[in-house]
């Protein structure tokens, strides 16, 4: 199926690993450009050079920076010509007791996970309103539906931006030009993330491993291939009628009817 995005412009956060690797690259063999963020600078020159060697014909260009720091989002939008896309991604907050966790640390979350998106959301979506075609899609996590006790944190903030999101998109003059905002909660995907959440939750980790992939329905991980072409049909032109959803990818684990 030809998405229909060609030629656009994506930035895409947390883009040298991952889920955010996966849905670089999903677009970009669609034809999309692409401005890619990460925090290490030679992680993301990797990564931009196995796109472009991947992907013949679109542009890729690198901000490295963290994204909740207002001097990199705004170099983030001013490499990006113009934004048709933005994929906002983000590491989760760390695992733990929230006895344990103060003011700093869930005001760091909230800003990572919260308000950085909701800032790159507010300086986008009316350009793409204007211009009659946009696509966000956040990437948060599956505990939103399902919350994980020590990853209160992530939990929190997270929801906070669902709320959110659900709330500005169906704004008729986003709705109704064809501008859509849409969550992917992802369960548990073979990254780096997972591995440190495993390894928190203590004990025998290979066996905690092992339970873990029994306990989902389509027995195994997700990997960041298929995530990706998941949020690439997100955003093409074929999903204009898919707009304030959170789409659970967790291979069955979610035992809930809606």
């Amino acid at each position: 199926m030809d998405l229909g995005i060609t030629g656009r412009w994506a930035i895409v956060c947390a883009a040298s690993q991952g889920l955010g690797k996966g849905c670089a690259e999903a677009l970009g063999k669609e034809g999309v450009n692409l401005v890619i963020n990460a925090r290490t600078q030679a992680t993301l020159e990797q990564t931009a050079a196995e796109l472009r060697a991947a992907c013949p014909g679109i542009e890729v260009r690198t901000v490295a920076g963290d994204v909740a720091d207002a001097e990199v989002r705004q170099a983030l939008l001013a490499a990006c010509p113009q934004v048709d896309i933005l994929v906002n991604n983000a590491g989760g907050p760390p695992p733990g007791d929230f006895r344990d966790w103060g003011r700093e640390d869930w005001l760091k979350a909230l800003d990572a996970n919260m308000l950085t998106p909701i800032e790159l959301i507010k300086a986008v979506v009316d350009g793409m309103a204007e211009r009659g075609f946009g696509r966000v899609v956040n990437i948060t996590s599956g505990a939103v539906k399902a919350p994980i006790d020590i990853l209160g944190l992530s939990n929190g903030a997270r929801s906070g931006l669902t709320g959110f999101i659900a709330g500005l998109a169906r704004q008729q003059r986003l709705a109704g030009s064809n501008v859509t905002l849409n969550n992917l909660l992802p369960g548990a995907f073979d990254t780096a993330r997972l591995q440190k959440t495993l390894k928190a939750a203590g004990g025998d980790v290979q066996a905690t491993t092992q339970a873990r992939r029994k306990a989902i329905p389509a027995a195994r991980f997700g990997n960041a291939g298929e995530f990706g072409a998941y949020c690439a049909f997100l955003c093409s032109a074929h999903a204009g009628y898919i707009t304030g959803q959170n789409l659970l990818i967790d291979g069955g684990a979610f035992p809930g009817t809606f």
